[in-house]
């Protein structure tokens, strides 16, 4: 580890007056409890035509330093930009877009870390935010995680349904993310109310592929429905839904979907599906809880999945779910 410290203006002043007395260079170091060559190097960087200024030598030395340190990645303009708009407009994360950018080689590439650090220090907020009290600015954009479910004494209200199978009997290839067409399916609610509108979530757990649906209501009919509209056309081998009552008519989705099997997590434990939980964290950036869903068009709930199906992933190597799903590639950056 370095001990070394820059010359002090004090010592620079001290240089001076010994180097216009004739003192030697190994005589000043003595007496400034240097090594010489530390004098050395000072006399020729900062003495001009045999002259020597402390002044302009501290002058100098303060120019250096300034020009030494790295410029700050954030500084230019188009990366600033890019950023700005990934984060901001669409709603990545400063990972997603680092990984991304390094995924397709940019020359503008930059850490996650750097990201997370302009967010921090207000370099994506406006004029108001950062005069307002508080982290109002671009830090309330990050996805906050850790928040339980539910309470410790908890206990669940909700009535039960027919298990079909159980977690433990779903097939390898779904288990371990091997092919495309395992689902997971959840629903997600708006306003609470009797008979509001719900979006049906349905994930791959291979590609992370989103598709949803809008329901007339949490009900099982109308669940059902969608599920089987949003599936027909797609690969589907195996659907891992919740345990709620919404998914009460499985087995009329799976005789109508060439009977695909229906295998549910055991009671509270959510990571069991944790691809479609994780998702429908996404999807909330989009529809907060509160926010009446019945009057949504369906155009405006699938350009929000969309943007999220190409949204890259740390997890697929920060390719996006639609360029899996579809074995292709985009060009995002």
């Amino acid at each position: 580890m370095s001990h070394y410290n820059h010359l002090t203006p004090e010592e620079r002043e001290k240089i001076l007056i010994l180097y216009m007395q004739k003192h030697s260079i190994s005589s000043i170091a003595k007496q400034i409890n240097r090594n010489k060559s530390t004098v050395s190097r000072e006399l020729s960087r900062n003495a001009i035509n045999g002259v020597y200024s402390a002044v302009n030598a501290q002058v100098a030395y303060e120019k250096r330093r300034i020009n030494c340190r790295p410029v700050k990645k954030l500084t230019n303009t188009r990366t600033y930009d890019y950023v700005k708009e990934k984060f901001l407009k669409h709603q990545w994360s400063p990972e997603q877009i680092s990984g991304r950018m390094k995924y397709e080689a940019t020359n503008h590439f930059m850490s996650y870390s750097t990201i997370y650090r302009g967010i921090y220090a207000g370099m994506f907020d406006t004029k108001k935010q950062q005069n307002s009290k508080g982290n109002r600015g671009a830090i309330r954009k990050l996805r906050h995680r850790g928040k339980s479910r539910h309470t410790k004494d908890y206990v669940e209200k909700r009535g039960k349904i027919p298990i079909s199978n159980p977690i433990a009997d779903r097939p390898d290839e779904a288990n371990h993310r091997l092919r495309l067409g395992d689902w997971e399916a959840d629903t997600i609610i708006g306003a609470k109310g009797k008979d509001r509108a719900c979006l049906v979530t349905l994930a791959d757990r291979k590609s992370r592929f989103l598709i949803v649906g809008k329901a007339s209501a949490k009900k099982a009919t109308p669940v059902g429905n969608v599920m089987i509209n949003a599936l027909k056309e797609q690969p589907c081998h195996s659907i891992t839904p919740d345990r709620g009552k919404e998914f009460a008519s499985h087995s009329t989705v799976s005789a109508a979907l060439d009977g695909v099997e229906f295998y549910f997590p055991l009671p509270y434990h959510p990571w069991q599906r944790g691809t479609n939980e994780n998702t429908n964290g996404l999807l909330r950036e989009y529809f907060p809880k509160g926010l009446d869903l019945t009057d949504l068009s369906d155009e405006s709930i699938q350009d929000k999945v969309n943007a999220l199906n190409k949204r890259p992933r740390k997890c697929l190597g920060y390719r996006t779910p639609y360029e899996v799903y579809y074995s292709t590639a985009l060009h995002l950056t």
